[in-house]
């Protein structure tokens, strides 16, 4: 049995506990807050933008730590679960790894590429597995898209669209401070970063128009530059929607024997095959908030005890896709296209 401590009990915290309520082979066994109503099972304040309505929680058999530094001298812990806010990721999980612990830990990995190298060398260093929460591929479609495009079942991909859309994230201080998430063109983009480098690849330069408040981009569009040969990627991301449209996310995906699209706004996974026909498939989970996060959490829990890293939740690609929020940032304020480094 893998035994899980959740650092950090906000919206992604609370998510993850849920999710770990059917894993096989793990199980919840402390949580870690400095809020003492959030420690005695009270965890109204946790909402987010998705998912179940937030409420009671009964803690019944679970540790409640204070500090991190309790959490971490705990013998009974596995496994690290660091939920806490982007900018104290890179400390929690050295601290974990020093202390002998295997880290998952929420994207982005960091706010920095210097903290994200380090985690990943303090990883290697350790002899423990330093994985990074990017949920973007198990989510269904998702799944479906990236399990049809390395299958090569319908050729190569010779372009894409990608896209997320949000209105402004309103539900914690914490989510709205810059200087703890780097903002939607990380904190949000990095998803679709992730993505495209798990299905594409890394691109060679990027290209990336956008807007900018307070030195901050809010939104940008990206042509991803792979050079002669290459697929045309595009995508479109940024906190920018009204309320009305809270949260949308989705693509266009053209193969070369078929194309995918989705829309989670409102339409449906469709497959779109040479021969003409067009078919809905079904991907198991689609609809339930908390599958994705189950599945993720599920491949943790095998990969420690395997003691192999998972490729979906490696810290590695976690860290490329940090690079390129960063380089389509620098395009966006330079306006010009930036070479990935």
């Amino acid at each position: 049995m893998v035994r899980i401590g959740i650092v950090g009990i906000g919206f992604m915290g609370r998510i993850h506990f849920l999710a770990s309520h059917r894993l096989n082979g793990g199980r919840v066994t402390a949580i870690c807050s400095r809020d003492p109503a959030k420690r005695a099972g009270d965890w109204r304040n946790t909402r987010g933008n998705f998912g179940p309505e937030p409420g009671f929680v009964d803690l019944t058999g679970i540790k409640t730590y204070e500090r991190v530094e309790q959490l971490l001298a705990d013998p009974d812990i596995d496994l690290v679960d660091v939920c806490t806010v982007t900018d104290q990721h890179a400390p929690i999980a050295l601290a974990a790894l020093r202390a002998g612990k295997h880290v998952i830990v929420e994207k982005a990995i960091a706010l920095t590429l210097a903290d994200a190298d380090g985690m990943v060398q303090a990883a290697r260093n350790a002899g423990k597995l330093l994985m990074v929460a990017h949920v973007l591929p198990f989510f269904p479609e998702f799944r479906y898209a990236a399990e049809i495009i390395t299958s090569g079942r319908y050729g190569r991909v010779l372009a894409a669209d990608f896209k997320r859309i949000i209105s402004q994230p309103d539900w914690s201080a914490d989510i709205g401070d810059v200087a703890k998430t780097g903002g939607p063109a990380v904190d949000l983009h990095i998803h679709d970063t992730h993505f495209i480098g798990l299905v594409c690849g890394v691109p060679r330069a990027v290209f990336s128009v956008g807007t900018v408040e307070k030195d901050t981009v809010t939104y940008l569009t990206t042509s991803y530059l792979y050079g002669p040969g290459g697929p045309a990627v595009t995508c479109s991301s940024g906190a920018v929607a009204m309320k009305g449209r809270p949260f949308v996310h989705g693509y266009e995906i053209y193969l070369e024997k078929a194309t995918l699209v989705y829309d989670s706004f409102g339409i449906p996974l469709r497959l779109l095959t040479a021969d003409g026909q067009s078919s809905q498939p079904q991907v198991e989970g689609s609809g339930d908030p908390l599958s994705a996060f189950t599945h993720e959490l599920q491949v943790a829990v095998d990969g420690v005890r395997s003691g192999q890293e998972p490729a979906l939740l490696s810290g590695k690609l976690a860290r490329d896709a940090l690079a390129l929020c960063h380089c389509e940032i620098e395009s966006v304020k330079l306006g010009q296209a930036v070479v990935v480094r």
